[in-house]
C-alpha cells in the first residue's frame, strides 16, 4: 500500500492521520469480516514451469480502438460528406518490422520493434449487458464479472500472493498512472486495486504520479531514525485501534499490519532509489517523457529492474478523456499515439539492452475496442446536437467517434516467453469486426499470462468455504500457440 510521508509526522493535524486511517479502511474495506484464504490442495495443480519473473501490463484504460492501433482495416481521409459505413479505420496502415503484420500510421516506434513481439488480434470480451467501463475493466483486472459475493484479487496480487516479492523489499505488485478520486466510477476503480479477500498487503503501491514516485517512499525530511521508529509505532497503535478494526477478521487486521511492516521495510532500502526518476540520465529520461504515461513506462522498467513482481502502467480512466473517444476520436487518438508509440518501444529496448526482456512480460491491453460509428443521441431532441448520430461526415469532430465493441480487440505481448514477430488471430475485414480466427477469451489470456509466470490457472484457495481460482472456475487454458 501507499503510505504518504506525511502519514508519518505527528505534528500535522488530526485530519491528516484521519486520512492515514480512512485510507487503511479503504484498503480494508473490500475484505472486511473475511477470515484467512487458504490455498485449496488439490491433485491436479501443478504449477508450469515459468518463462517469465516479472509482468508489465501497459493498460490502454477506456477502451483502444484495435482498427485505429493494432489492427487496421478500411481507412479513408476525412472528406466532409463520407459515408459512416465506408469507414473503419481513420489512420492508414504502415508497415513493421514483420513482414504479415501492420498496424496503423502514428505508432513507428512500436512497429520497429514488433519482431520482439506477439500480437493477438483475436481478444474478446464478454457481453455483460451494459457495456460500462468500471464493469470491463474489473472484468479484465480481476477475470470475474461484477458483482461477486468476495472482492476478486487483480492479477498483480495473485502474483504478489502465490509468487511474493521478488527481493524481499520491493513491492511486488505496483499501479502507476491512475488518480483513484474524481474521476467518475470511482469505487469500481478502487474496486481492483486492491488486493482483493487476499488483504492489504498483497494491494498495489499506489502512484497516481511517476515524478513524484520518490516521495511516497522517503521519510519526511530531517526524520532521524529513532523519530521515526517512534512514529511508526504510533502509527501501528493507530491501526490497531482504527474504527474498522472490528469489523475485519484478525487475518485482514494482521494483513495491514503487514502491509505497514512491508512499506517501513521500503522506506529504509537503497531499492527505494528505483522510485526516483531524477536518477535516470537525461537522455533516457527525455526519451520516456511524452507525458504521465510515458514517465510511468521509465517508473516501470526501473520497478522491474529493482525487483518488482507486476507493475501497471495506465493511461489513466477518465470519462470522455483519452482512450474513451466518444467524440473528436481521431484527434485524440493522434494525441494518444503520440504519449504512447516512443515510450512503449523504449521500454522494450531498454528491457533488451538490459537482459530483462525475455524474463519480463510487457502486455498492451485494454478493457474492450471500438468501431468507427458515430455514437449519440438520435432526432432533433438530442442534448447536444454535436455527438448526435450521423449517417455521413459533416466535421472534423465526427471523424472517429468510437462505440464501444467487444467483438474484437488487440493484445500486444512481447518478451516472457512469447514468440517473435508472430500474429495470432484475426478479425473480418468488414463491419462488424468480429473475430473470425483462433479467438482468445480474458479467461484463457489470463491463463496464458499466469502460465507465463509459473501460475497455475487451476491454482485456487478457499474463501468462505468455497474455492475461488485464478481463472473463472479453474477453466482458464493457456493460449500454447503463442509461447516460444
Amino acid at each position: 500500500m501507499n503510505c504518504h510521508p506525511d502519514w508519518f509526522d505527528q505534528s500535522r493535524p488530526v485530519e491528516t492521520r484521519r486520512r492515514f486511517l480512512q485510507a487503511l479502511s479503504a484498503a480494508g474495506a473490500a475484505t472486511m469480516l473475511g477470515g484467512a484464504p487458504r490455498l485449496r490442495a488439490s491433485d491436479e495443480v501443478e504449477h508450469p514451469e515459468a518463462t517469465a519473473d516479472a509482468c508489465i501490463l501497459l493498460w490502454m484504460a477506456g477502451g483502444m480502438a484495435a482498427p485505429e492501433t493494432f489492427d487496421p482495416k478500411a481507412y479513408l481521409p476525412f472528406e466532409v460528406g463520407t459515408p459512416v459505413e465506408k469507414i473503419i479505420s481513420t489512420f492508414p496502415a504502415i508497415d513493421t518490422a514483420v513482414d504479415n503484420i501492420k498496424i496503423c500510421k502514428g505508432l513507428e516506434n512500436i512497429a520497429s520493434v514488433m519482431d520482439r513481439a506477439t500480437l493477438i488480434r483475436s481478444h474478446y470480451q464478454a457481453d455483460l449487458g451494459h457495456i460500462l467501463h468500471s464493469r470491463h475493466q474489473y472484468h479484465w483486472h480481476t477475470g470475474y464479472v461484477p458483482p461477486q459475493t468476495v472482492a476478486a484479487p487483480h492479477l498483480g496480487a495473485w502474483m504478489a500472493k502465490v509468487l511474493g516479492s521478488r527481493n524481499g523489499v520491493m513491492p511486488p505488485f505496483v499501479n502507476i498512472g491512475q488518480q483513484l478520486e474524481g474521476n467518475g466510477e470511482g469505487e469500481e476503480l478502487k474496486a481492483f486495486t486492491t488486493g482483493g479477500f487476499f488483504g492489504s498487503e498483497y494491494a498495489p503501491f499506489n502512484l497516481p504520479f511517476p515524478e513524484k514516485a520518490s516521495e511516497a517512499v522517503k521519510p519526511p525530511q530531517g526524520m532521524t531514525p529513532d523519530r521515526f521508529a517512534r512514529r511508526y509505532k504510533a502509527l501501528q497503535e493507530m491501526l490497531r485501534n482504527s474504527p474498522r478494526g472490528e469489523q475485519l477478521s484478525d487475518y485482514h487486521q494482521e494483513s495491514m499490519l503487514r502491509a505497514m511492516d512491508n512499506a517501513h521495510k521500503l522506506l529504509g532500502s537503497a531499492e527505494r532509489e528505483a522510485f526516483d526518476l531524477t536518477r535516470e540520465k537525461k537522455e533516457s529520461y527525455e526519451t520516456y517523457d511524452t507525458g504521465r504515461f510515458g514517465r510511468g513506462c521509465l517508473l516501470a522498467r526501473r520497478l522491474v529492474e529493482g525487483g518488482a513482481r507486476f507493475v501497471e502502467v495506465t493511461t489513466e480512466y477518465i470519462p470522455f478523456v483519452h482512450w474513451d473517444t466518444h467524440e473528436n476520436g481521431h484527434t485524440t487518438v493522434d494525441r494518444l499515439h503520440k504519449e504512447i508509440d516512443r515510450p512503449i518501444a523504449q521500454l522494450i529496448l531498454d528491457l533488451e539492452e538490459r537482459g530483462l526482456l525475455d524474463r519480463t512480460l510487457v502486455i498492451i491491453a485494454s478493457e474492450f475496442s471500438r468501431d468507427m460509428m458515430i455514437e449519440g443521441v438520435p432526432g432533433s431532441n438530442a442534448k447536444d446536437q454535436s455527438r448526435a448520430r450521423t449517417d455521413v461526415l459533416k466535421e472534423m469532430k465526427h471523424y472517429g467517434l468510437h462505440r464501444h465493441f467487444t467483438g474484437g480487440a488487440s493484445v500486444v505481448m512481447f518478451g516472457g516467453g512469447m514468440k517473435k514477430g508472430h500474429l495470432h488471430g484475426a478479425t473480418a475485414d468488414e463491419r462488424p469486426c468480429i473475430v473470425t480466427k483462433d479467438p482468445v477469451s480474458i479467461t484463457d489470456l489470463h491463463a496464458t499470462i499466469f502460465t507465463a509466470m509459473g501460475i497455475s490457472p487451476k491454482t485456487a484457495f478457499d474463501v468462505e468455504r468455497r474455492p475461488f481460482y485464478a481463472t473463472e472456475d479453474g477453466k482458464g487454458k493457456a493460449v500454447r500457440e503463442v509461447f516460444a
